[in-house]
C-alpha cells in the first residue's frame, strides 16, 4: 500500500520531472536532512536556499540565496521566469518556507509548472491560508516526513553517544517518539549522566534547554544570537565560544566558515531562554552590526521604535521599488507617530510596486490625512477592486482642491462609476470632459475608457492617444491593453496585432515582464485568429481606415537589446535576458527577433504563417507568465494546431492550459472540426463579449447543422458587422457569400467557413461548387487542412474530382507520410497505424490527407497504391515488401 512506502523515495521519483514536492514536519524531524537525501538521490545540479526568519520581508530573499543573484521582486512573474532560466534542468531546493518572503511564496505555484521544486516547511506554520493553499493546489506530493523507526532511533543514538547501555538508549529512543533532534540531544544528555525530564513534557525543548544550560555564557549568548538574526552570521559577529558550540554539536560550519546552527529550532529556542533585558541587549547589539534594513527591525524587536522608524525611513531612502515599499510600510506599521508625509510616501510606493490592498490600508487612520491622501486611498481601493469604497473615499473631496488633486478624484469617481452603471458613467464622462479642456493623462484613460465601454465614436483614437502620449508607464499599458481588447471585439484584428506588438516594445524597454508577454500572447492570437499570410504594421496608422498612432521613434533603433528566446545557454543568464527570453515578438538592431523582420522605413512584419504563430505562442506557454497571457498563448497554439489537423495536440494544450474566453471557443471549435458536433453544442458564450460571443454563436450554429437540429436562436448582441451578417444568413439560409466577404479583411478562416456555408446550401449547383472551389482555394493557401477537407467532401457530392495538390506542401512525400501510406496499403485501420508509429489517430489523418493532397488521390487507398507505384525502392519501405 501506498502508506507502507518510503515517502522520501516516492519524492524523489516525483522530482525526475516538473514538479513541486512539499515535506513538511515539527521541529527537529529531520526535513533538512529529507532535502540532503532527496538532492543527493535526484539528478542534476541542485540550487540551494531558503527563508530566514528575521529577514522574512525581504523580497525574493529565499529565492536569491538558491541562485545567487538579485533577483526582480517587484514582478512576480518576471521573478518566476528569472529563476527558470538559471534554474533550467537543475533542482530547486528551499529550506525554511515557513519564514520565505511573499514574493517567493507567491513564485513558487509559478515555478512547479516549468523547474523542479523541492521545499521544507516546518509545521506547524503561520502561512496566510490562501498562500498555504496556493501551495497545496501547485504541489504534486505535500509529504510528512516519518519518524525514524525504532531500529534507525537506537542507531542515531548509539552513534550519538556510543557508551550508552542498551537500556539507556532504549530509553532515549522511547521518550523521543522517533525524532532525530530529541534523540541526539536526550543521548548527549543521558552520558552526560542526567535523567531525561518527565514524562509528557517536551522532551525536544527539554533536552536542548538542558544542553544550553550546560554552555559557558559565551556560547549560549552566541547562539541566542544567531536565534535573533535568523540568518548564518560570520563568527567575528557572534563573538567568543565557538569552540564550545561546536564540541557541544550546537553549531556546524556554514559557508565562508560562517557557523550555522544544527538546527534552527536550537537557536530559537536558545534566543527563547533569554531573560527581556538580554533580548533586548542582543537585538540592540545586533542593530549596530547589520544593514540598516535590518537593523530597523531589530530595533523594533528591542523596543525602540522611533529609533526603528528613522532607521526604515534612511533605508527606504536608499532603496527602490518593492524594496521601498516594503521598508516604508514597516515604518507606518510601528506604534509611533507617523508623519502623513510617510504614509503618502508608503502608499504611493505600495501602488507601484502592485499591492493596492497594502497602500489603500496604510492611509486608513482615525484622523484625517488630506484631501491628497483620500485621492490616492481611492485610486488604491479602485485597483483592488472595490469601486464602491473608493467612491466614498474620495466623495468628500472639495471642488476647491488643487487642480492635481481634483483630476484625481474626477478620475476615481468616473472610473467607480463605470463598474457600477456604464451608462451613467457616459454622462459623467461628458461632464468631465467639459471640465478639462486640455486633461490629465489619468482622466484622459479614463473618459477614453468610459467611451470605449459605449463605443463612442472616436473611442480608439482616445485611447491610442493615452496609450502612446508618454506620462504613467503603468496608465499607459493599462490603456493599451484596453485599446487592444477592444479593437479585438470588434474584429479589428490587424490593428489590435499592431498596437499589441508596439505596447510590447515598449514594455520590453523597461523590464514590464507581465505586460509585455501580455501584449506578445494577445498579438500572436490577433495574428492567430486573422489567418493571414502576414501582417503589415504601418509606420504611421493602424491600418487604412483605422486612427492616426505613429510608431514611437520610426523604428526600433535605440531600443533596449533582448536577446531572443533561444539565445540563453545553460549558464545563469541575466535578469534582462531571462525576462526577454519570454517575449515572442521583440525587435533588434540586426533586424531579426523570433517572428518577427525588420523592413525599410522601419516596419516590422510578423513572419505570421502558422508555424511562426505556433512557434512564438508555444514559446510563451512553456514560461511563467500571467494566467491573461498564458490564456491567449493557448488559444493561439491550439487553433493553429487544430486547424492544420493536430487535433489531438491541440486538444491537450487545451486541457492543460487555463479557463479563459478565447480557449474556451477554442476547445469548442476543436470539436467540431473533429467532427464532434454533440460537444461543440454544449457549451456556452455567457462570459464572452464582441468578436469572440460572434465566434461561439457561428460555431453553434454548425454543430447544429451538423447534428441536423433546426430553430434559430437569437443572435447576440454588439456583435462585429461580419458576425451577424453570419448568422442572419444562417436564420435566413441566404446570404453566405456577402457575409464571406465581409470577413475576408478580418478572419481568412471564418470567410472559409462561410463559403462553405454556402456551398452547403445553396440550391444552384453551379454556385454551390463554385463557392467549395473558392473554400478549398483559401484553405489550401491557409494551410487550413482540416476546412480544406471538409471543402473535397463537399464537392464529392456534386462528383468534383480533380487533382488536388497543395501548392504549399510541394510533391515530395515526407518519411512519415510515406510509413502511414505503406501502412495503408497493407490494410491497416488508423488507430492500429496509429499505435505502430506512436502518433495519435487524428496525426494519421493528417498525413493521410497530406499524402492524397500531394498525390493527387481521390481516396485514402488510392493514395496509398499511389505511394507504392511512384516510390518502390523508397527506403522507407518495410523489409517484408509491404
Amino acid at each position: 500500500m501506498a502508506e507502507d512506502l518510503d515517502p522520501l523515495a516516492s519524492a524523489a521519483a516525483l522530482l525526475h520531472r516538473p514538479g513541486l514536492v512539499v515535506l513538511t514536519g515539527p521541529p527537529g524531524s529531520g526535513r533538512t536532512t529529507g532535502l540532503r537525501r532527496l538532492t543527493a538521490e535526484v539528478p542534476g545540479p541542485a540550487h540551494t536556499g531558503g527563508g530566514l526568519a528575521m529577514l522574512r520581508s525581504t523580497p525574493a530573499l529565499a529565492l536569491s540565496r538558491a541562485v545567487r543573484a538579485r533577483l526582480p521582486a517587484h514582478d512576480v512573474h518576471l521573478l518566476a521566469e528569472a529563476v527558470r532560466s538559471r534554474v533550467r534542468g537543475g533542482l530547486l531546493v528551499l529550506d525554511d518556507i515557513q519564514y520565505a518572503d511573499p514574493a517567493t511564496l507567491a513564485a513558487l505555484p509559478l515555478l512547479a509548472g516549468h523547474c523542479r521544486v523541492l521545499v521544507a516547511l516546518r509545521t506547524p506554520h503561520r502561512l496566510p491560508g490562501p498562500v498555504a493553499d496556493a501551495l497545496r493546489a501547485a504541489a504534486a506530493a505535500w509529504l510528512t516526513v516519518p519518524p525514524l523507526d525504532r531500529a534507525a532511533a537506537l542507531d542515531l543514538a548509539r552513534r550519538t553517544a556510543g557508551g550508552l547501555s542498551e537500556e539507556a538508549q532504549s530509553a532515549v529512543a522511547e521518550r523521543a517518539g522517533g525524532n532525530p533532534l530529541a534523540i541526539t540531544a536526550l543521548a548527549r544528555q543521558a552520558a552526560a549522566g542526567r535523567a531525561a525530564g518527565a514524562a509528557g513534557m517536551d522532551q525536544v525543548a527539554y533536552a536542548i534547554a538542558t544542553a544550553l544550560a550546560d554552555l559557558p555564557r559565551p556560547a549560549r549568548t552566541a547562539l541566542a544570537a544567531l536565534g535573533l538574526l535568523g540568518r548564518p552570521a560570520p563568527g567575528a559577529l557572534l563573538g567568543a565560544g565557538a569552540a564550545d558550540r561546536r564540541a557541544a554539536g550546537l553549531t556546524t560550519g556554514g559557508p565562508a566558515g560562517s557557523p550555522l546552527p544544527t538546527s534552527t529550532y536550537v537557536a530559537e529556542t536558545a534566543a527563547g531562554l533569554l531573560d527581556a533585558a538580554g533580548r533586548v541587549e542582543g537585538h540592540t547589539r545586533l542593530a549596530q552590526l547589520t544593514p540598516p534594513a535590518e537593523a530597523a527591525r531589530h530595533l523594533a524587536a528591542a523596543g525602540d521604535l522611533a529609533g526603528a522608524h528613522r532607521t526604515a525611513l534612511a533605508a527606504a531612502d536608499q532603496a527602490s521599488g518593492g524594496d521601498r515599499a516594503a521598508l516604508l510600510l514597516f515604518a507606518c506599521d510601528l506604534d509611533t507617530p507617523i508623519d502623513p508625509r510617510v504614509r503618502l510616501a508608503a502608499a504611493d510606493a505600495a501602488l507601484s510596486a502592485g499591492r493596492a490592498a497594502a497602500a489603500a490600508q496604510v492611509l486608513t487612520t482615525g484622523t484625517p490625512l488630506g484631501v491628497e491622501a483620500d485621492v490616492l486611498r481611492g485610486e488604491a481601493l479602485l485597483q483592488a477592486g472595490s469601486p464602491a469604497a473608493a467612491r466614498a473615499a474620495v466623495s468628500s473631496v472639495p471642488d476647491a482642491s488643487p487642480a492635481p488633486v481634483l483630476a484625481a478624484r474626477d478620475r476615481v469617481l468616473l472610473l467607480a462609476e463605470l463598474a457600477t452603471d456604464p451608462a451613467g458613467a457616459l454622462d459623467l464622462a461628458g461632464k468631465i470632459s467639459a471640465r478639462y479642456p486640455h486633461p490629465p493623462q489619468g482622466v484622459a484613460a479614463a473618459v477614453a475608457t468610459v467611451q470605449a465601454a459605449n463605443h463612442t465614436p472616436g473611442w480608439d483614437t482616445a485611447l491610442a492617444a493615452v496609450a502612446t502620449g508618454g506620462g504613467d508607464p503603468q496608465i499607459s499599458r493599462w490603456t493599451a491593453w484596453l485599446l487592444v481588447e477592444h479593437l479585438a471585439a470588434d474584429g479589428r484584428l490587424t490593428e489590435a496585432a499592431t498596437a499589441a506588438l508596439r505596447a510590447a516594445d515598449d514594455c520590453a524597454a523597461d523590464l514590464a515582464y507581465g505586460w509585455q508577454t501580455r501584449f506578445a500572447a494577445a498579438a500572436d492570437w490577433a495574428i492567430a485568429l486573422h489567418g493571414s499570410s502576414q501582417v503589415i504594421l504601418p509606420p504611421a496608422e493602424f491600418g487604412s481606415d483605422g486612427p492616426g498612432v505613429p510608431v514611437p521613434g520610426g523604428s526600433v533603433s535605440g531600443r533596449a537589446q533582448v536577446p531572443a528566446p533561444h539565445a540563453a545557454g545553460s549558464g545563469a543568464v541575466s535578469v534582462p535576458t531571462a525576462q526577454a527570453g519570454a517575449a515572442a515578438g521583440s525587435a533588434t538592431a540586426d533586424g531579426e527577433r523570433s517572428g518577427r523582420v525588420l523592413e525599410e522605413g522601419g516596419n516590422l512584419i510578423p513572419q505570421a504563417g502558422p508555424d511562426d504563430v505556433l512557434r512564438r505562442a508555444g514559446n510563451l506557454t512553456d514560461r511563467a507568465i500571467p494566467d491573461e497571457a498564458r490564456g491567449y498563448a493557448t488559444a493561439a497554439s491550439a487553433l493553429v494546431e487544430a486547424d492544420t489537423g493536430l487535433l489531438g495536440a491541440a486538444r491537450a494544450r487545451l486541457d492543460a492550459g487555463p479557463q479563459h474566453p478565447a480557449t474556451r471557443w477554442v476547445a469548442r471549435e476543436t470539436a467540431w472540426l473533429d467532427g464532434q458536433p454533440d460537444r461543440a453544442a454544449k457549451d456556452t458564450a455567457s462570459d464572452s463579449a464582441g468578436l469572440l460571443a460572434g465566434l461561439h454563436a457561428i460555431t453553434a450554429r454548425w454543430a447544429a447543422y451538423d447534428l441536423g437540429a433546426v430553430g434559430a436562436p437569437p443572435i447576440p448582441p454588439g456583435l462585429p458587422t461580419p458576425a451577424r451578417r453570419t448568422l442572419t444568413a444562417w436564420a435566413t439560409g441566404t446570404g453566405f457569400a456577402a457575409a464571406a466577404d465581409g470577413w475576408r479583411p478580418v478572419a481568412l478562416r471564418e470567410q472559409v467557413r462561410c463559403l462553405l456555408a454556402a456551398g452547403l446550401t445553396e440550391a444552384d449547383p453551379g454556385r454551390a461548387v463554385a463557392a467549395l472551389l473558392d473554400a478549398e482555394r483559401l484553405a489550401d493557401a491557409a494551410g487550413l487542412t482540416v476546412l480544406a477537407g471538409r471543402a473535397r467532401r463537399g464537392l464529392r457530392r456534386h462528383h468534383v474530382h480533380r487533382d488536388t495538390r497543395s501548392p504549399r506542401s510541394g510533391d515530395q512525400l515526407t518519411r512519415r507520410e510515406t510509413d502511414v501510406l505503406q501502412l495503408v496499403a497493407a490494410g491497416e485501420p488508423t488507430r492500429r497505424i496509429a499505435g505502430q508509429l506512436g502518433i495519435s489517430a487524428e496525426t494519421v489523418d493528417t498525413h493521410i490527407r497530406a499524402g492524397m493532397r500531394k498525390l493527387g488521390a481521390r481516396t485514402r487507398t488510392e493514395a496509398a497504391a499511389l505511394a507504392f507505384a511512384t516510390f518502390p525502392s523508397s527506403p522507407e519501405m518495410h523489409k517484408d515488401g509491404r
